[in-house]
């Protein structure tokens, strides 16, 4: 019988805000189809890894919760030298989103962004004047799942969970109302699919638990190139990767986050169906 690499999927010890199993096992049959035996590890106590050829953070659904173990895991990943995919470098780089200050010195055309290290009316003001927008969107610097994110008009109050908070300040982009949110998916480099994902009627927050939706979306050719660029910057080349975008009042698209830990990768939408995602974990392995 042909060796068939252990593959251990780090998961939530619960079902959190939203049930991770359907997605799961997308994923995994991807993986198996790619010749990979994959297992569950629960992330904030996996346990002894050292038995597998690879571990996969992909369901690490909570880590912005509890960002002291989620950076033990990485410190602990990395010290063990255990093969990781993608790459501890790229997981760090990524679970804080600083990167957009990095993205945006780099040419590559971001959410204009003002960060705060600790929150307050003056430093509202500020920002509000600095990014020439008075409707602004409020975020942590570490966060998921639309975790603490606010959209603050005009006169309204700072949300009492921000106050004196470390936060990022955005103005709310026009585009994500009137078209959605994007998002591109990129495995081993090349591009696979893309959705546009909308929010419900009056919000403006697109994921799933919000009442947000997706459909399958065809990128642009400056989508694509947009979104390559910002992997570009990223410490390492990721094996797979979400690239979220949105479009300004003209309809120039810029970028809202880059997903590299464990991104919904929405593989119903491929047109293999996730194979091209399972053969670049399987390389990133045998290669």
């Amino acid at each position: 019988m042909p060796f068939q690499p252990r593959v251990a999927i780090l998961v939530p010890a619960s079902d959190y805000y939203e049930k991770w199993q359907p997605a799961f096992a997308r994923k995994a049959a991807a993986l198996t189809a790619a010749g990979l035996v994959v297992e569950q590890r629960v992330w904030t106590d996996p346990g002894d890894l050292t038995g597998y050829e690879l571990i996969l953070p992909l369901f690490t659904w909570g880590y912005q919760r509890d960002v002291a173990a989620w950076y033990a895991l990485l410190d602990r990943l990395e010290t063990e030298a255990l093969p990781v995919v993608n790459p501890v470098p790229v997981l760090r780089w990524n679970s804080d989103k600083a990167y957009l200050a990095e993205l945006g010195a780099a040419g590559v055309a971001v959410v204009p962004t003002v960060e705060i290290a600790a929150l307050d009316e003056a430093g509202l003001g500020e920002a509000r004047v600095a990014l020439g927008a008075e409707e602004v969107v409020i975020k942590p610097a570490i966060s998921g799942g639309a975790d603490g994110t606010h959209r603050i008009a005009p006169g309204a109050p700072i949300p009492g969970d921000a106050l004196g908070r470390r936060r990022l300040v955005q103005p709310l982009m026009q585009g994500i109302l009137t078209d959605g949110e994007y998002s591109l998916f990129f495995f081993a480099g090349k591009f696979s699919h893309a959705i546009v994902k909308r929010p419900a009627a009056g919000d403006f927050r697109v994921q799933e638990q919000f009442g947000g939706r997706e459909a399958d979306w065809d990128a642009s050719e400056a989508a694509r190139d947009l979104a390559a660029a910002a992997l570009a910057a990223a410490p390492a080349p990721p094996v797979y990767a979400r690239v979220d975008m949105v479009g300004d009042a003209a309809g120039r698209l810029h970028i809202i986050e880059l997903e590299l830990i464990e991104p919904s990768l929405f593989l119903h939408h491929a047109p293999d169906k996730g194979a091209a995602f399972g053969r670049a974990v399987a390389a990133a392995l045998f290669g």
